[in-house]
């Protein structure tokens, strides 16, 4: 088994095993606190989900580097704390860890967020797993398989945009009311579904899995929001670049995802929708 198959199978296990930790105080009493602004949220299930990944991966990967969205605290009746990496490295390996992917979902008892991982080697994802702790579902990537459920997986195959169910990741923080509405109304009109998740893995699963046919960001994504994302929609056959039209690498200009078909009329509703004509 290669070393990436071996990476692939230890990103499921150990988002199965953050996930289900988070899971066991969803619809419960949790602590909810605020970052960034009041709608950034972190709880005490995200940061017990991550040090349960973390504790997880290191069981096979003693040395292993981690880049994660939230800050480092002691792993059980450890004393000190892991130290994170502040971004993705371009050398060696490293696991990108979102232990709650959409934590305002997770505060409102909505049943979609993940716990979400990826590994990467010299800075580019060799394997992927996301997990949707409350509705059971496990996406995983390596570079011999791509499934949902331990079943293969592939993205849409619908070829007319306006069939298709398009979705807007991210919040309008940052952006103007008119920018906002002007990217809506953009791509609204050319589509035939137009959908904002609250989970940006979730939402890049469902692009991997066929349940949608696209789905964009206008901002820079966090490696943690997007990496084992973007990793499993390519792998299931589909298209991910910036909104330059770029394949998409961290650290890009915004995202936008499809299943391939009509990867150009999805990038040019957001463009247009920006302003970037």
């Amino acid at each position: 088994m290669s070393e990436a198959t071996l990476r692939a199978a230890m990103a499921e296990r150990a988002a199965r095993a953050g996930g289900v930790v988070a899971r066991e105080t969803f619809r419960g009493d949790v602590a909810v606190e605020t970052k960034a602004n009041k709608n950034d949220l972190v709880t005490e299930a995200d940061r017990d989900a991550q040090r349960q990944v973390i504790a997880t991966i290191r069981q096979e990967f003693p040395n292993a580097d981690f880049v994660c969205e939230e800050d480092s605290r002691p792993l059980g009746t450890d004393t000190t704390s892991v130290d994170l990496l502040d971004a993705v490295p371009e050398t060696g390996d490293a696991w990108i860890v979102d232990p709650v992917d959409g934590t305002d979902n997770y505060v409102r008892g909505i049943r979609l967020w993940a716990t979400s991982i990826a590994t990467v080697s010299a800075g580019e994802a060799v394997a992927a797993a996301t997990f949707l702790p409350a509705e059971g579902d496990i996406y995983t990537a390596g570079p011999e398989s791509v499934s949902r459920n331990d079943e293969s997986m592939t993205v849409s195959e619908r070829g007319d945009p306006e069939t298709f169910a398009a979705a807007l990741i991210g919040w309008w923080a940052g952006m103007e009311g008119g920018e906002y509405a002007s990217l809506f109304e953009a791509v609204a009109d050319r589509f035939g579904d137009l959908r904002r998740l609250g989970s940006m893995q979730g939402t890049l699963a469902l692009v991997a899995s066929g349940g949608l046919e696209a789905a964009f960001m206008p901002k820079t994504p966090h490696p943690w929001d997007a990496i084992a994302g973007v990793y499993l929609v390519r792998r299931a056959g589909g298209t991910v670049t910036d909104v330059h039209g770029n394949p998409w690498s961290n650290g890009d200009d915004g995202l936008v995802a499809s299943n391939g078909e009509a990867h150009d009329a999805v990038l040019d509703a957001v463009r247009d929708g920006l302003d970037l004509d």
